[in-house]
C-alpha cells in the first residue's frame, strides 16, 4: 500500500474519481487510503491519519473550516483546516 498518491492529471475525470476527507458529509464514514500531500503527510500521520484508519466526520464549524473527524474504533478526535482534510485520500 502506498503512503503517497502522485498528484493526479488536471482534469474533470481525474478529479471527480478522487475522494478525499473533506468531501464527507457529516456522519458518512471512509477508509483512509493515502496522503497526497508529502509536506503535511508527517504532521497527518502522528495525529493517526494511517492509512487503514477507519474515519468518521462529527461536525463542521459554522463557516465550514476547521472540520473534526473521529478516527479509528477508540473514537480519537481530530480537528484539521478544509485545506488538510483535502489531502487524506479515501478508498473508494
Amino acid at each position: 500500500m502506498a503512503l503517497f498518491r502522485r498528484p493526479l492529471l488536471n482534469t474533470p475525470a481525474g478529479r471527480a474519481s478522487r475522494r478525499t476527507a473533506g468531501d464527507l458529509r457529516v456522519g458518512e464514514t471512509g477508509t483512509i487510503c493515502c496522503l497526497e500531500d508529502p509536506e503535511m503527510a508527517l504532521k497527518l500521520l502522528e495525529m493517526g491519519c494511517v492509512p487503514g484508519v477507519q474515519v468518521r466526520l462529527s461536525g463542521r464549524a459554522p463557516l465550514g473550516d476547521p472540520l473534526m473527524l473521529v478516527l479509528g474504533d477508540q473514537e480519537y478526535t481530530l480537528s484539521v483546516r478544509a485545506s488538510e482534510a483535502a489531502t487524506i485520500l479515501l478508498k473508494e
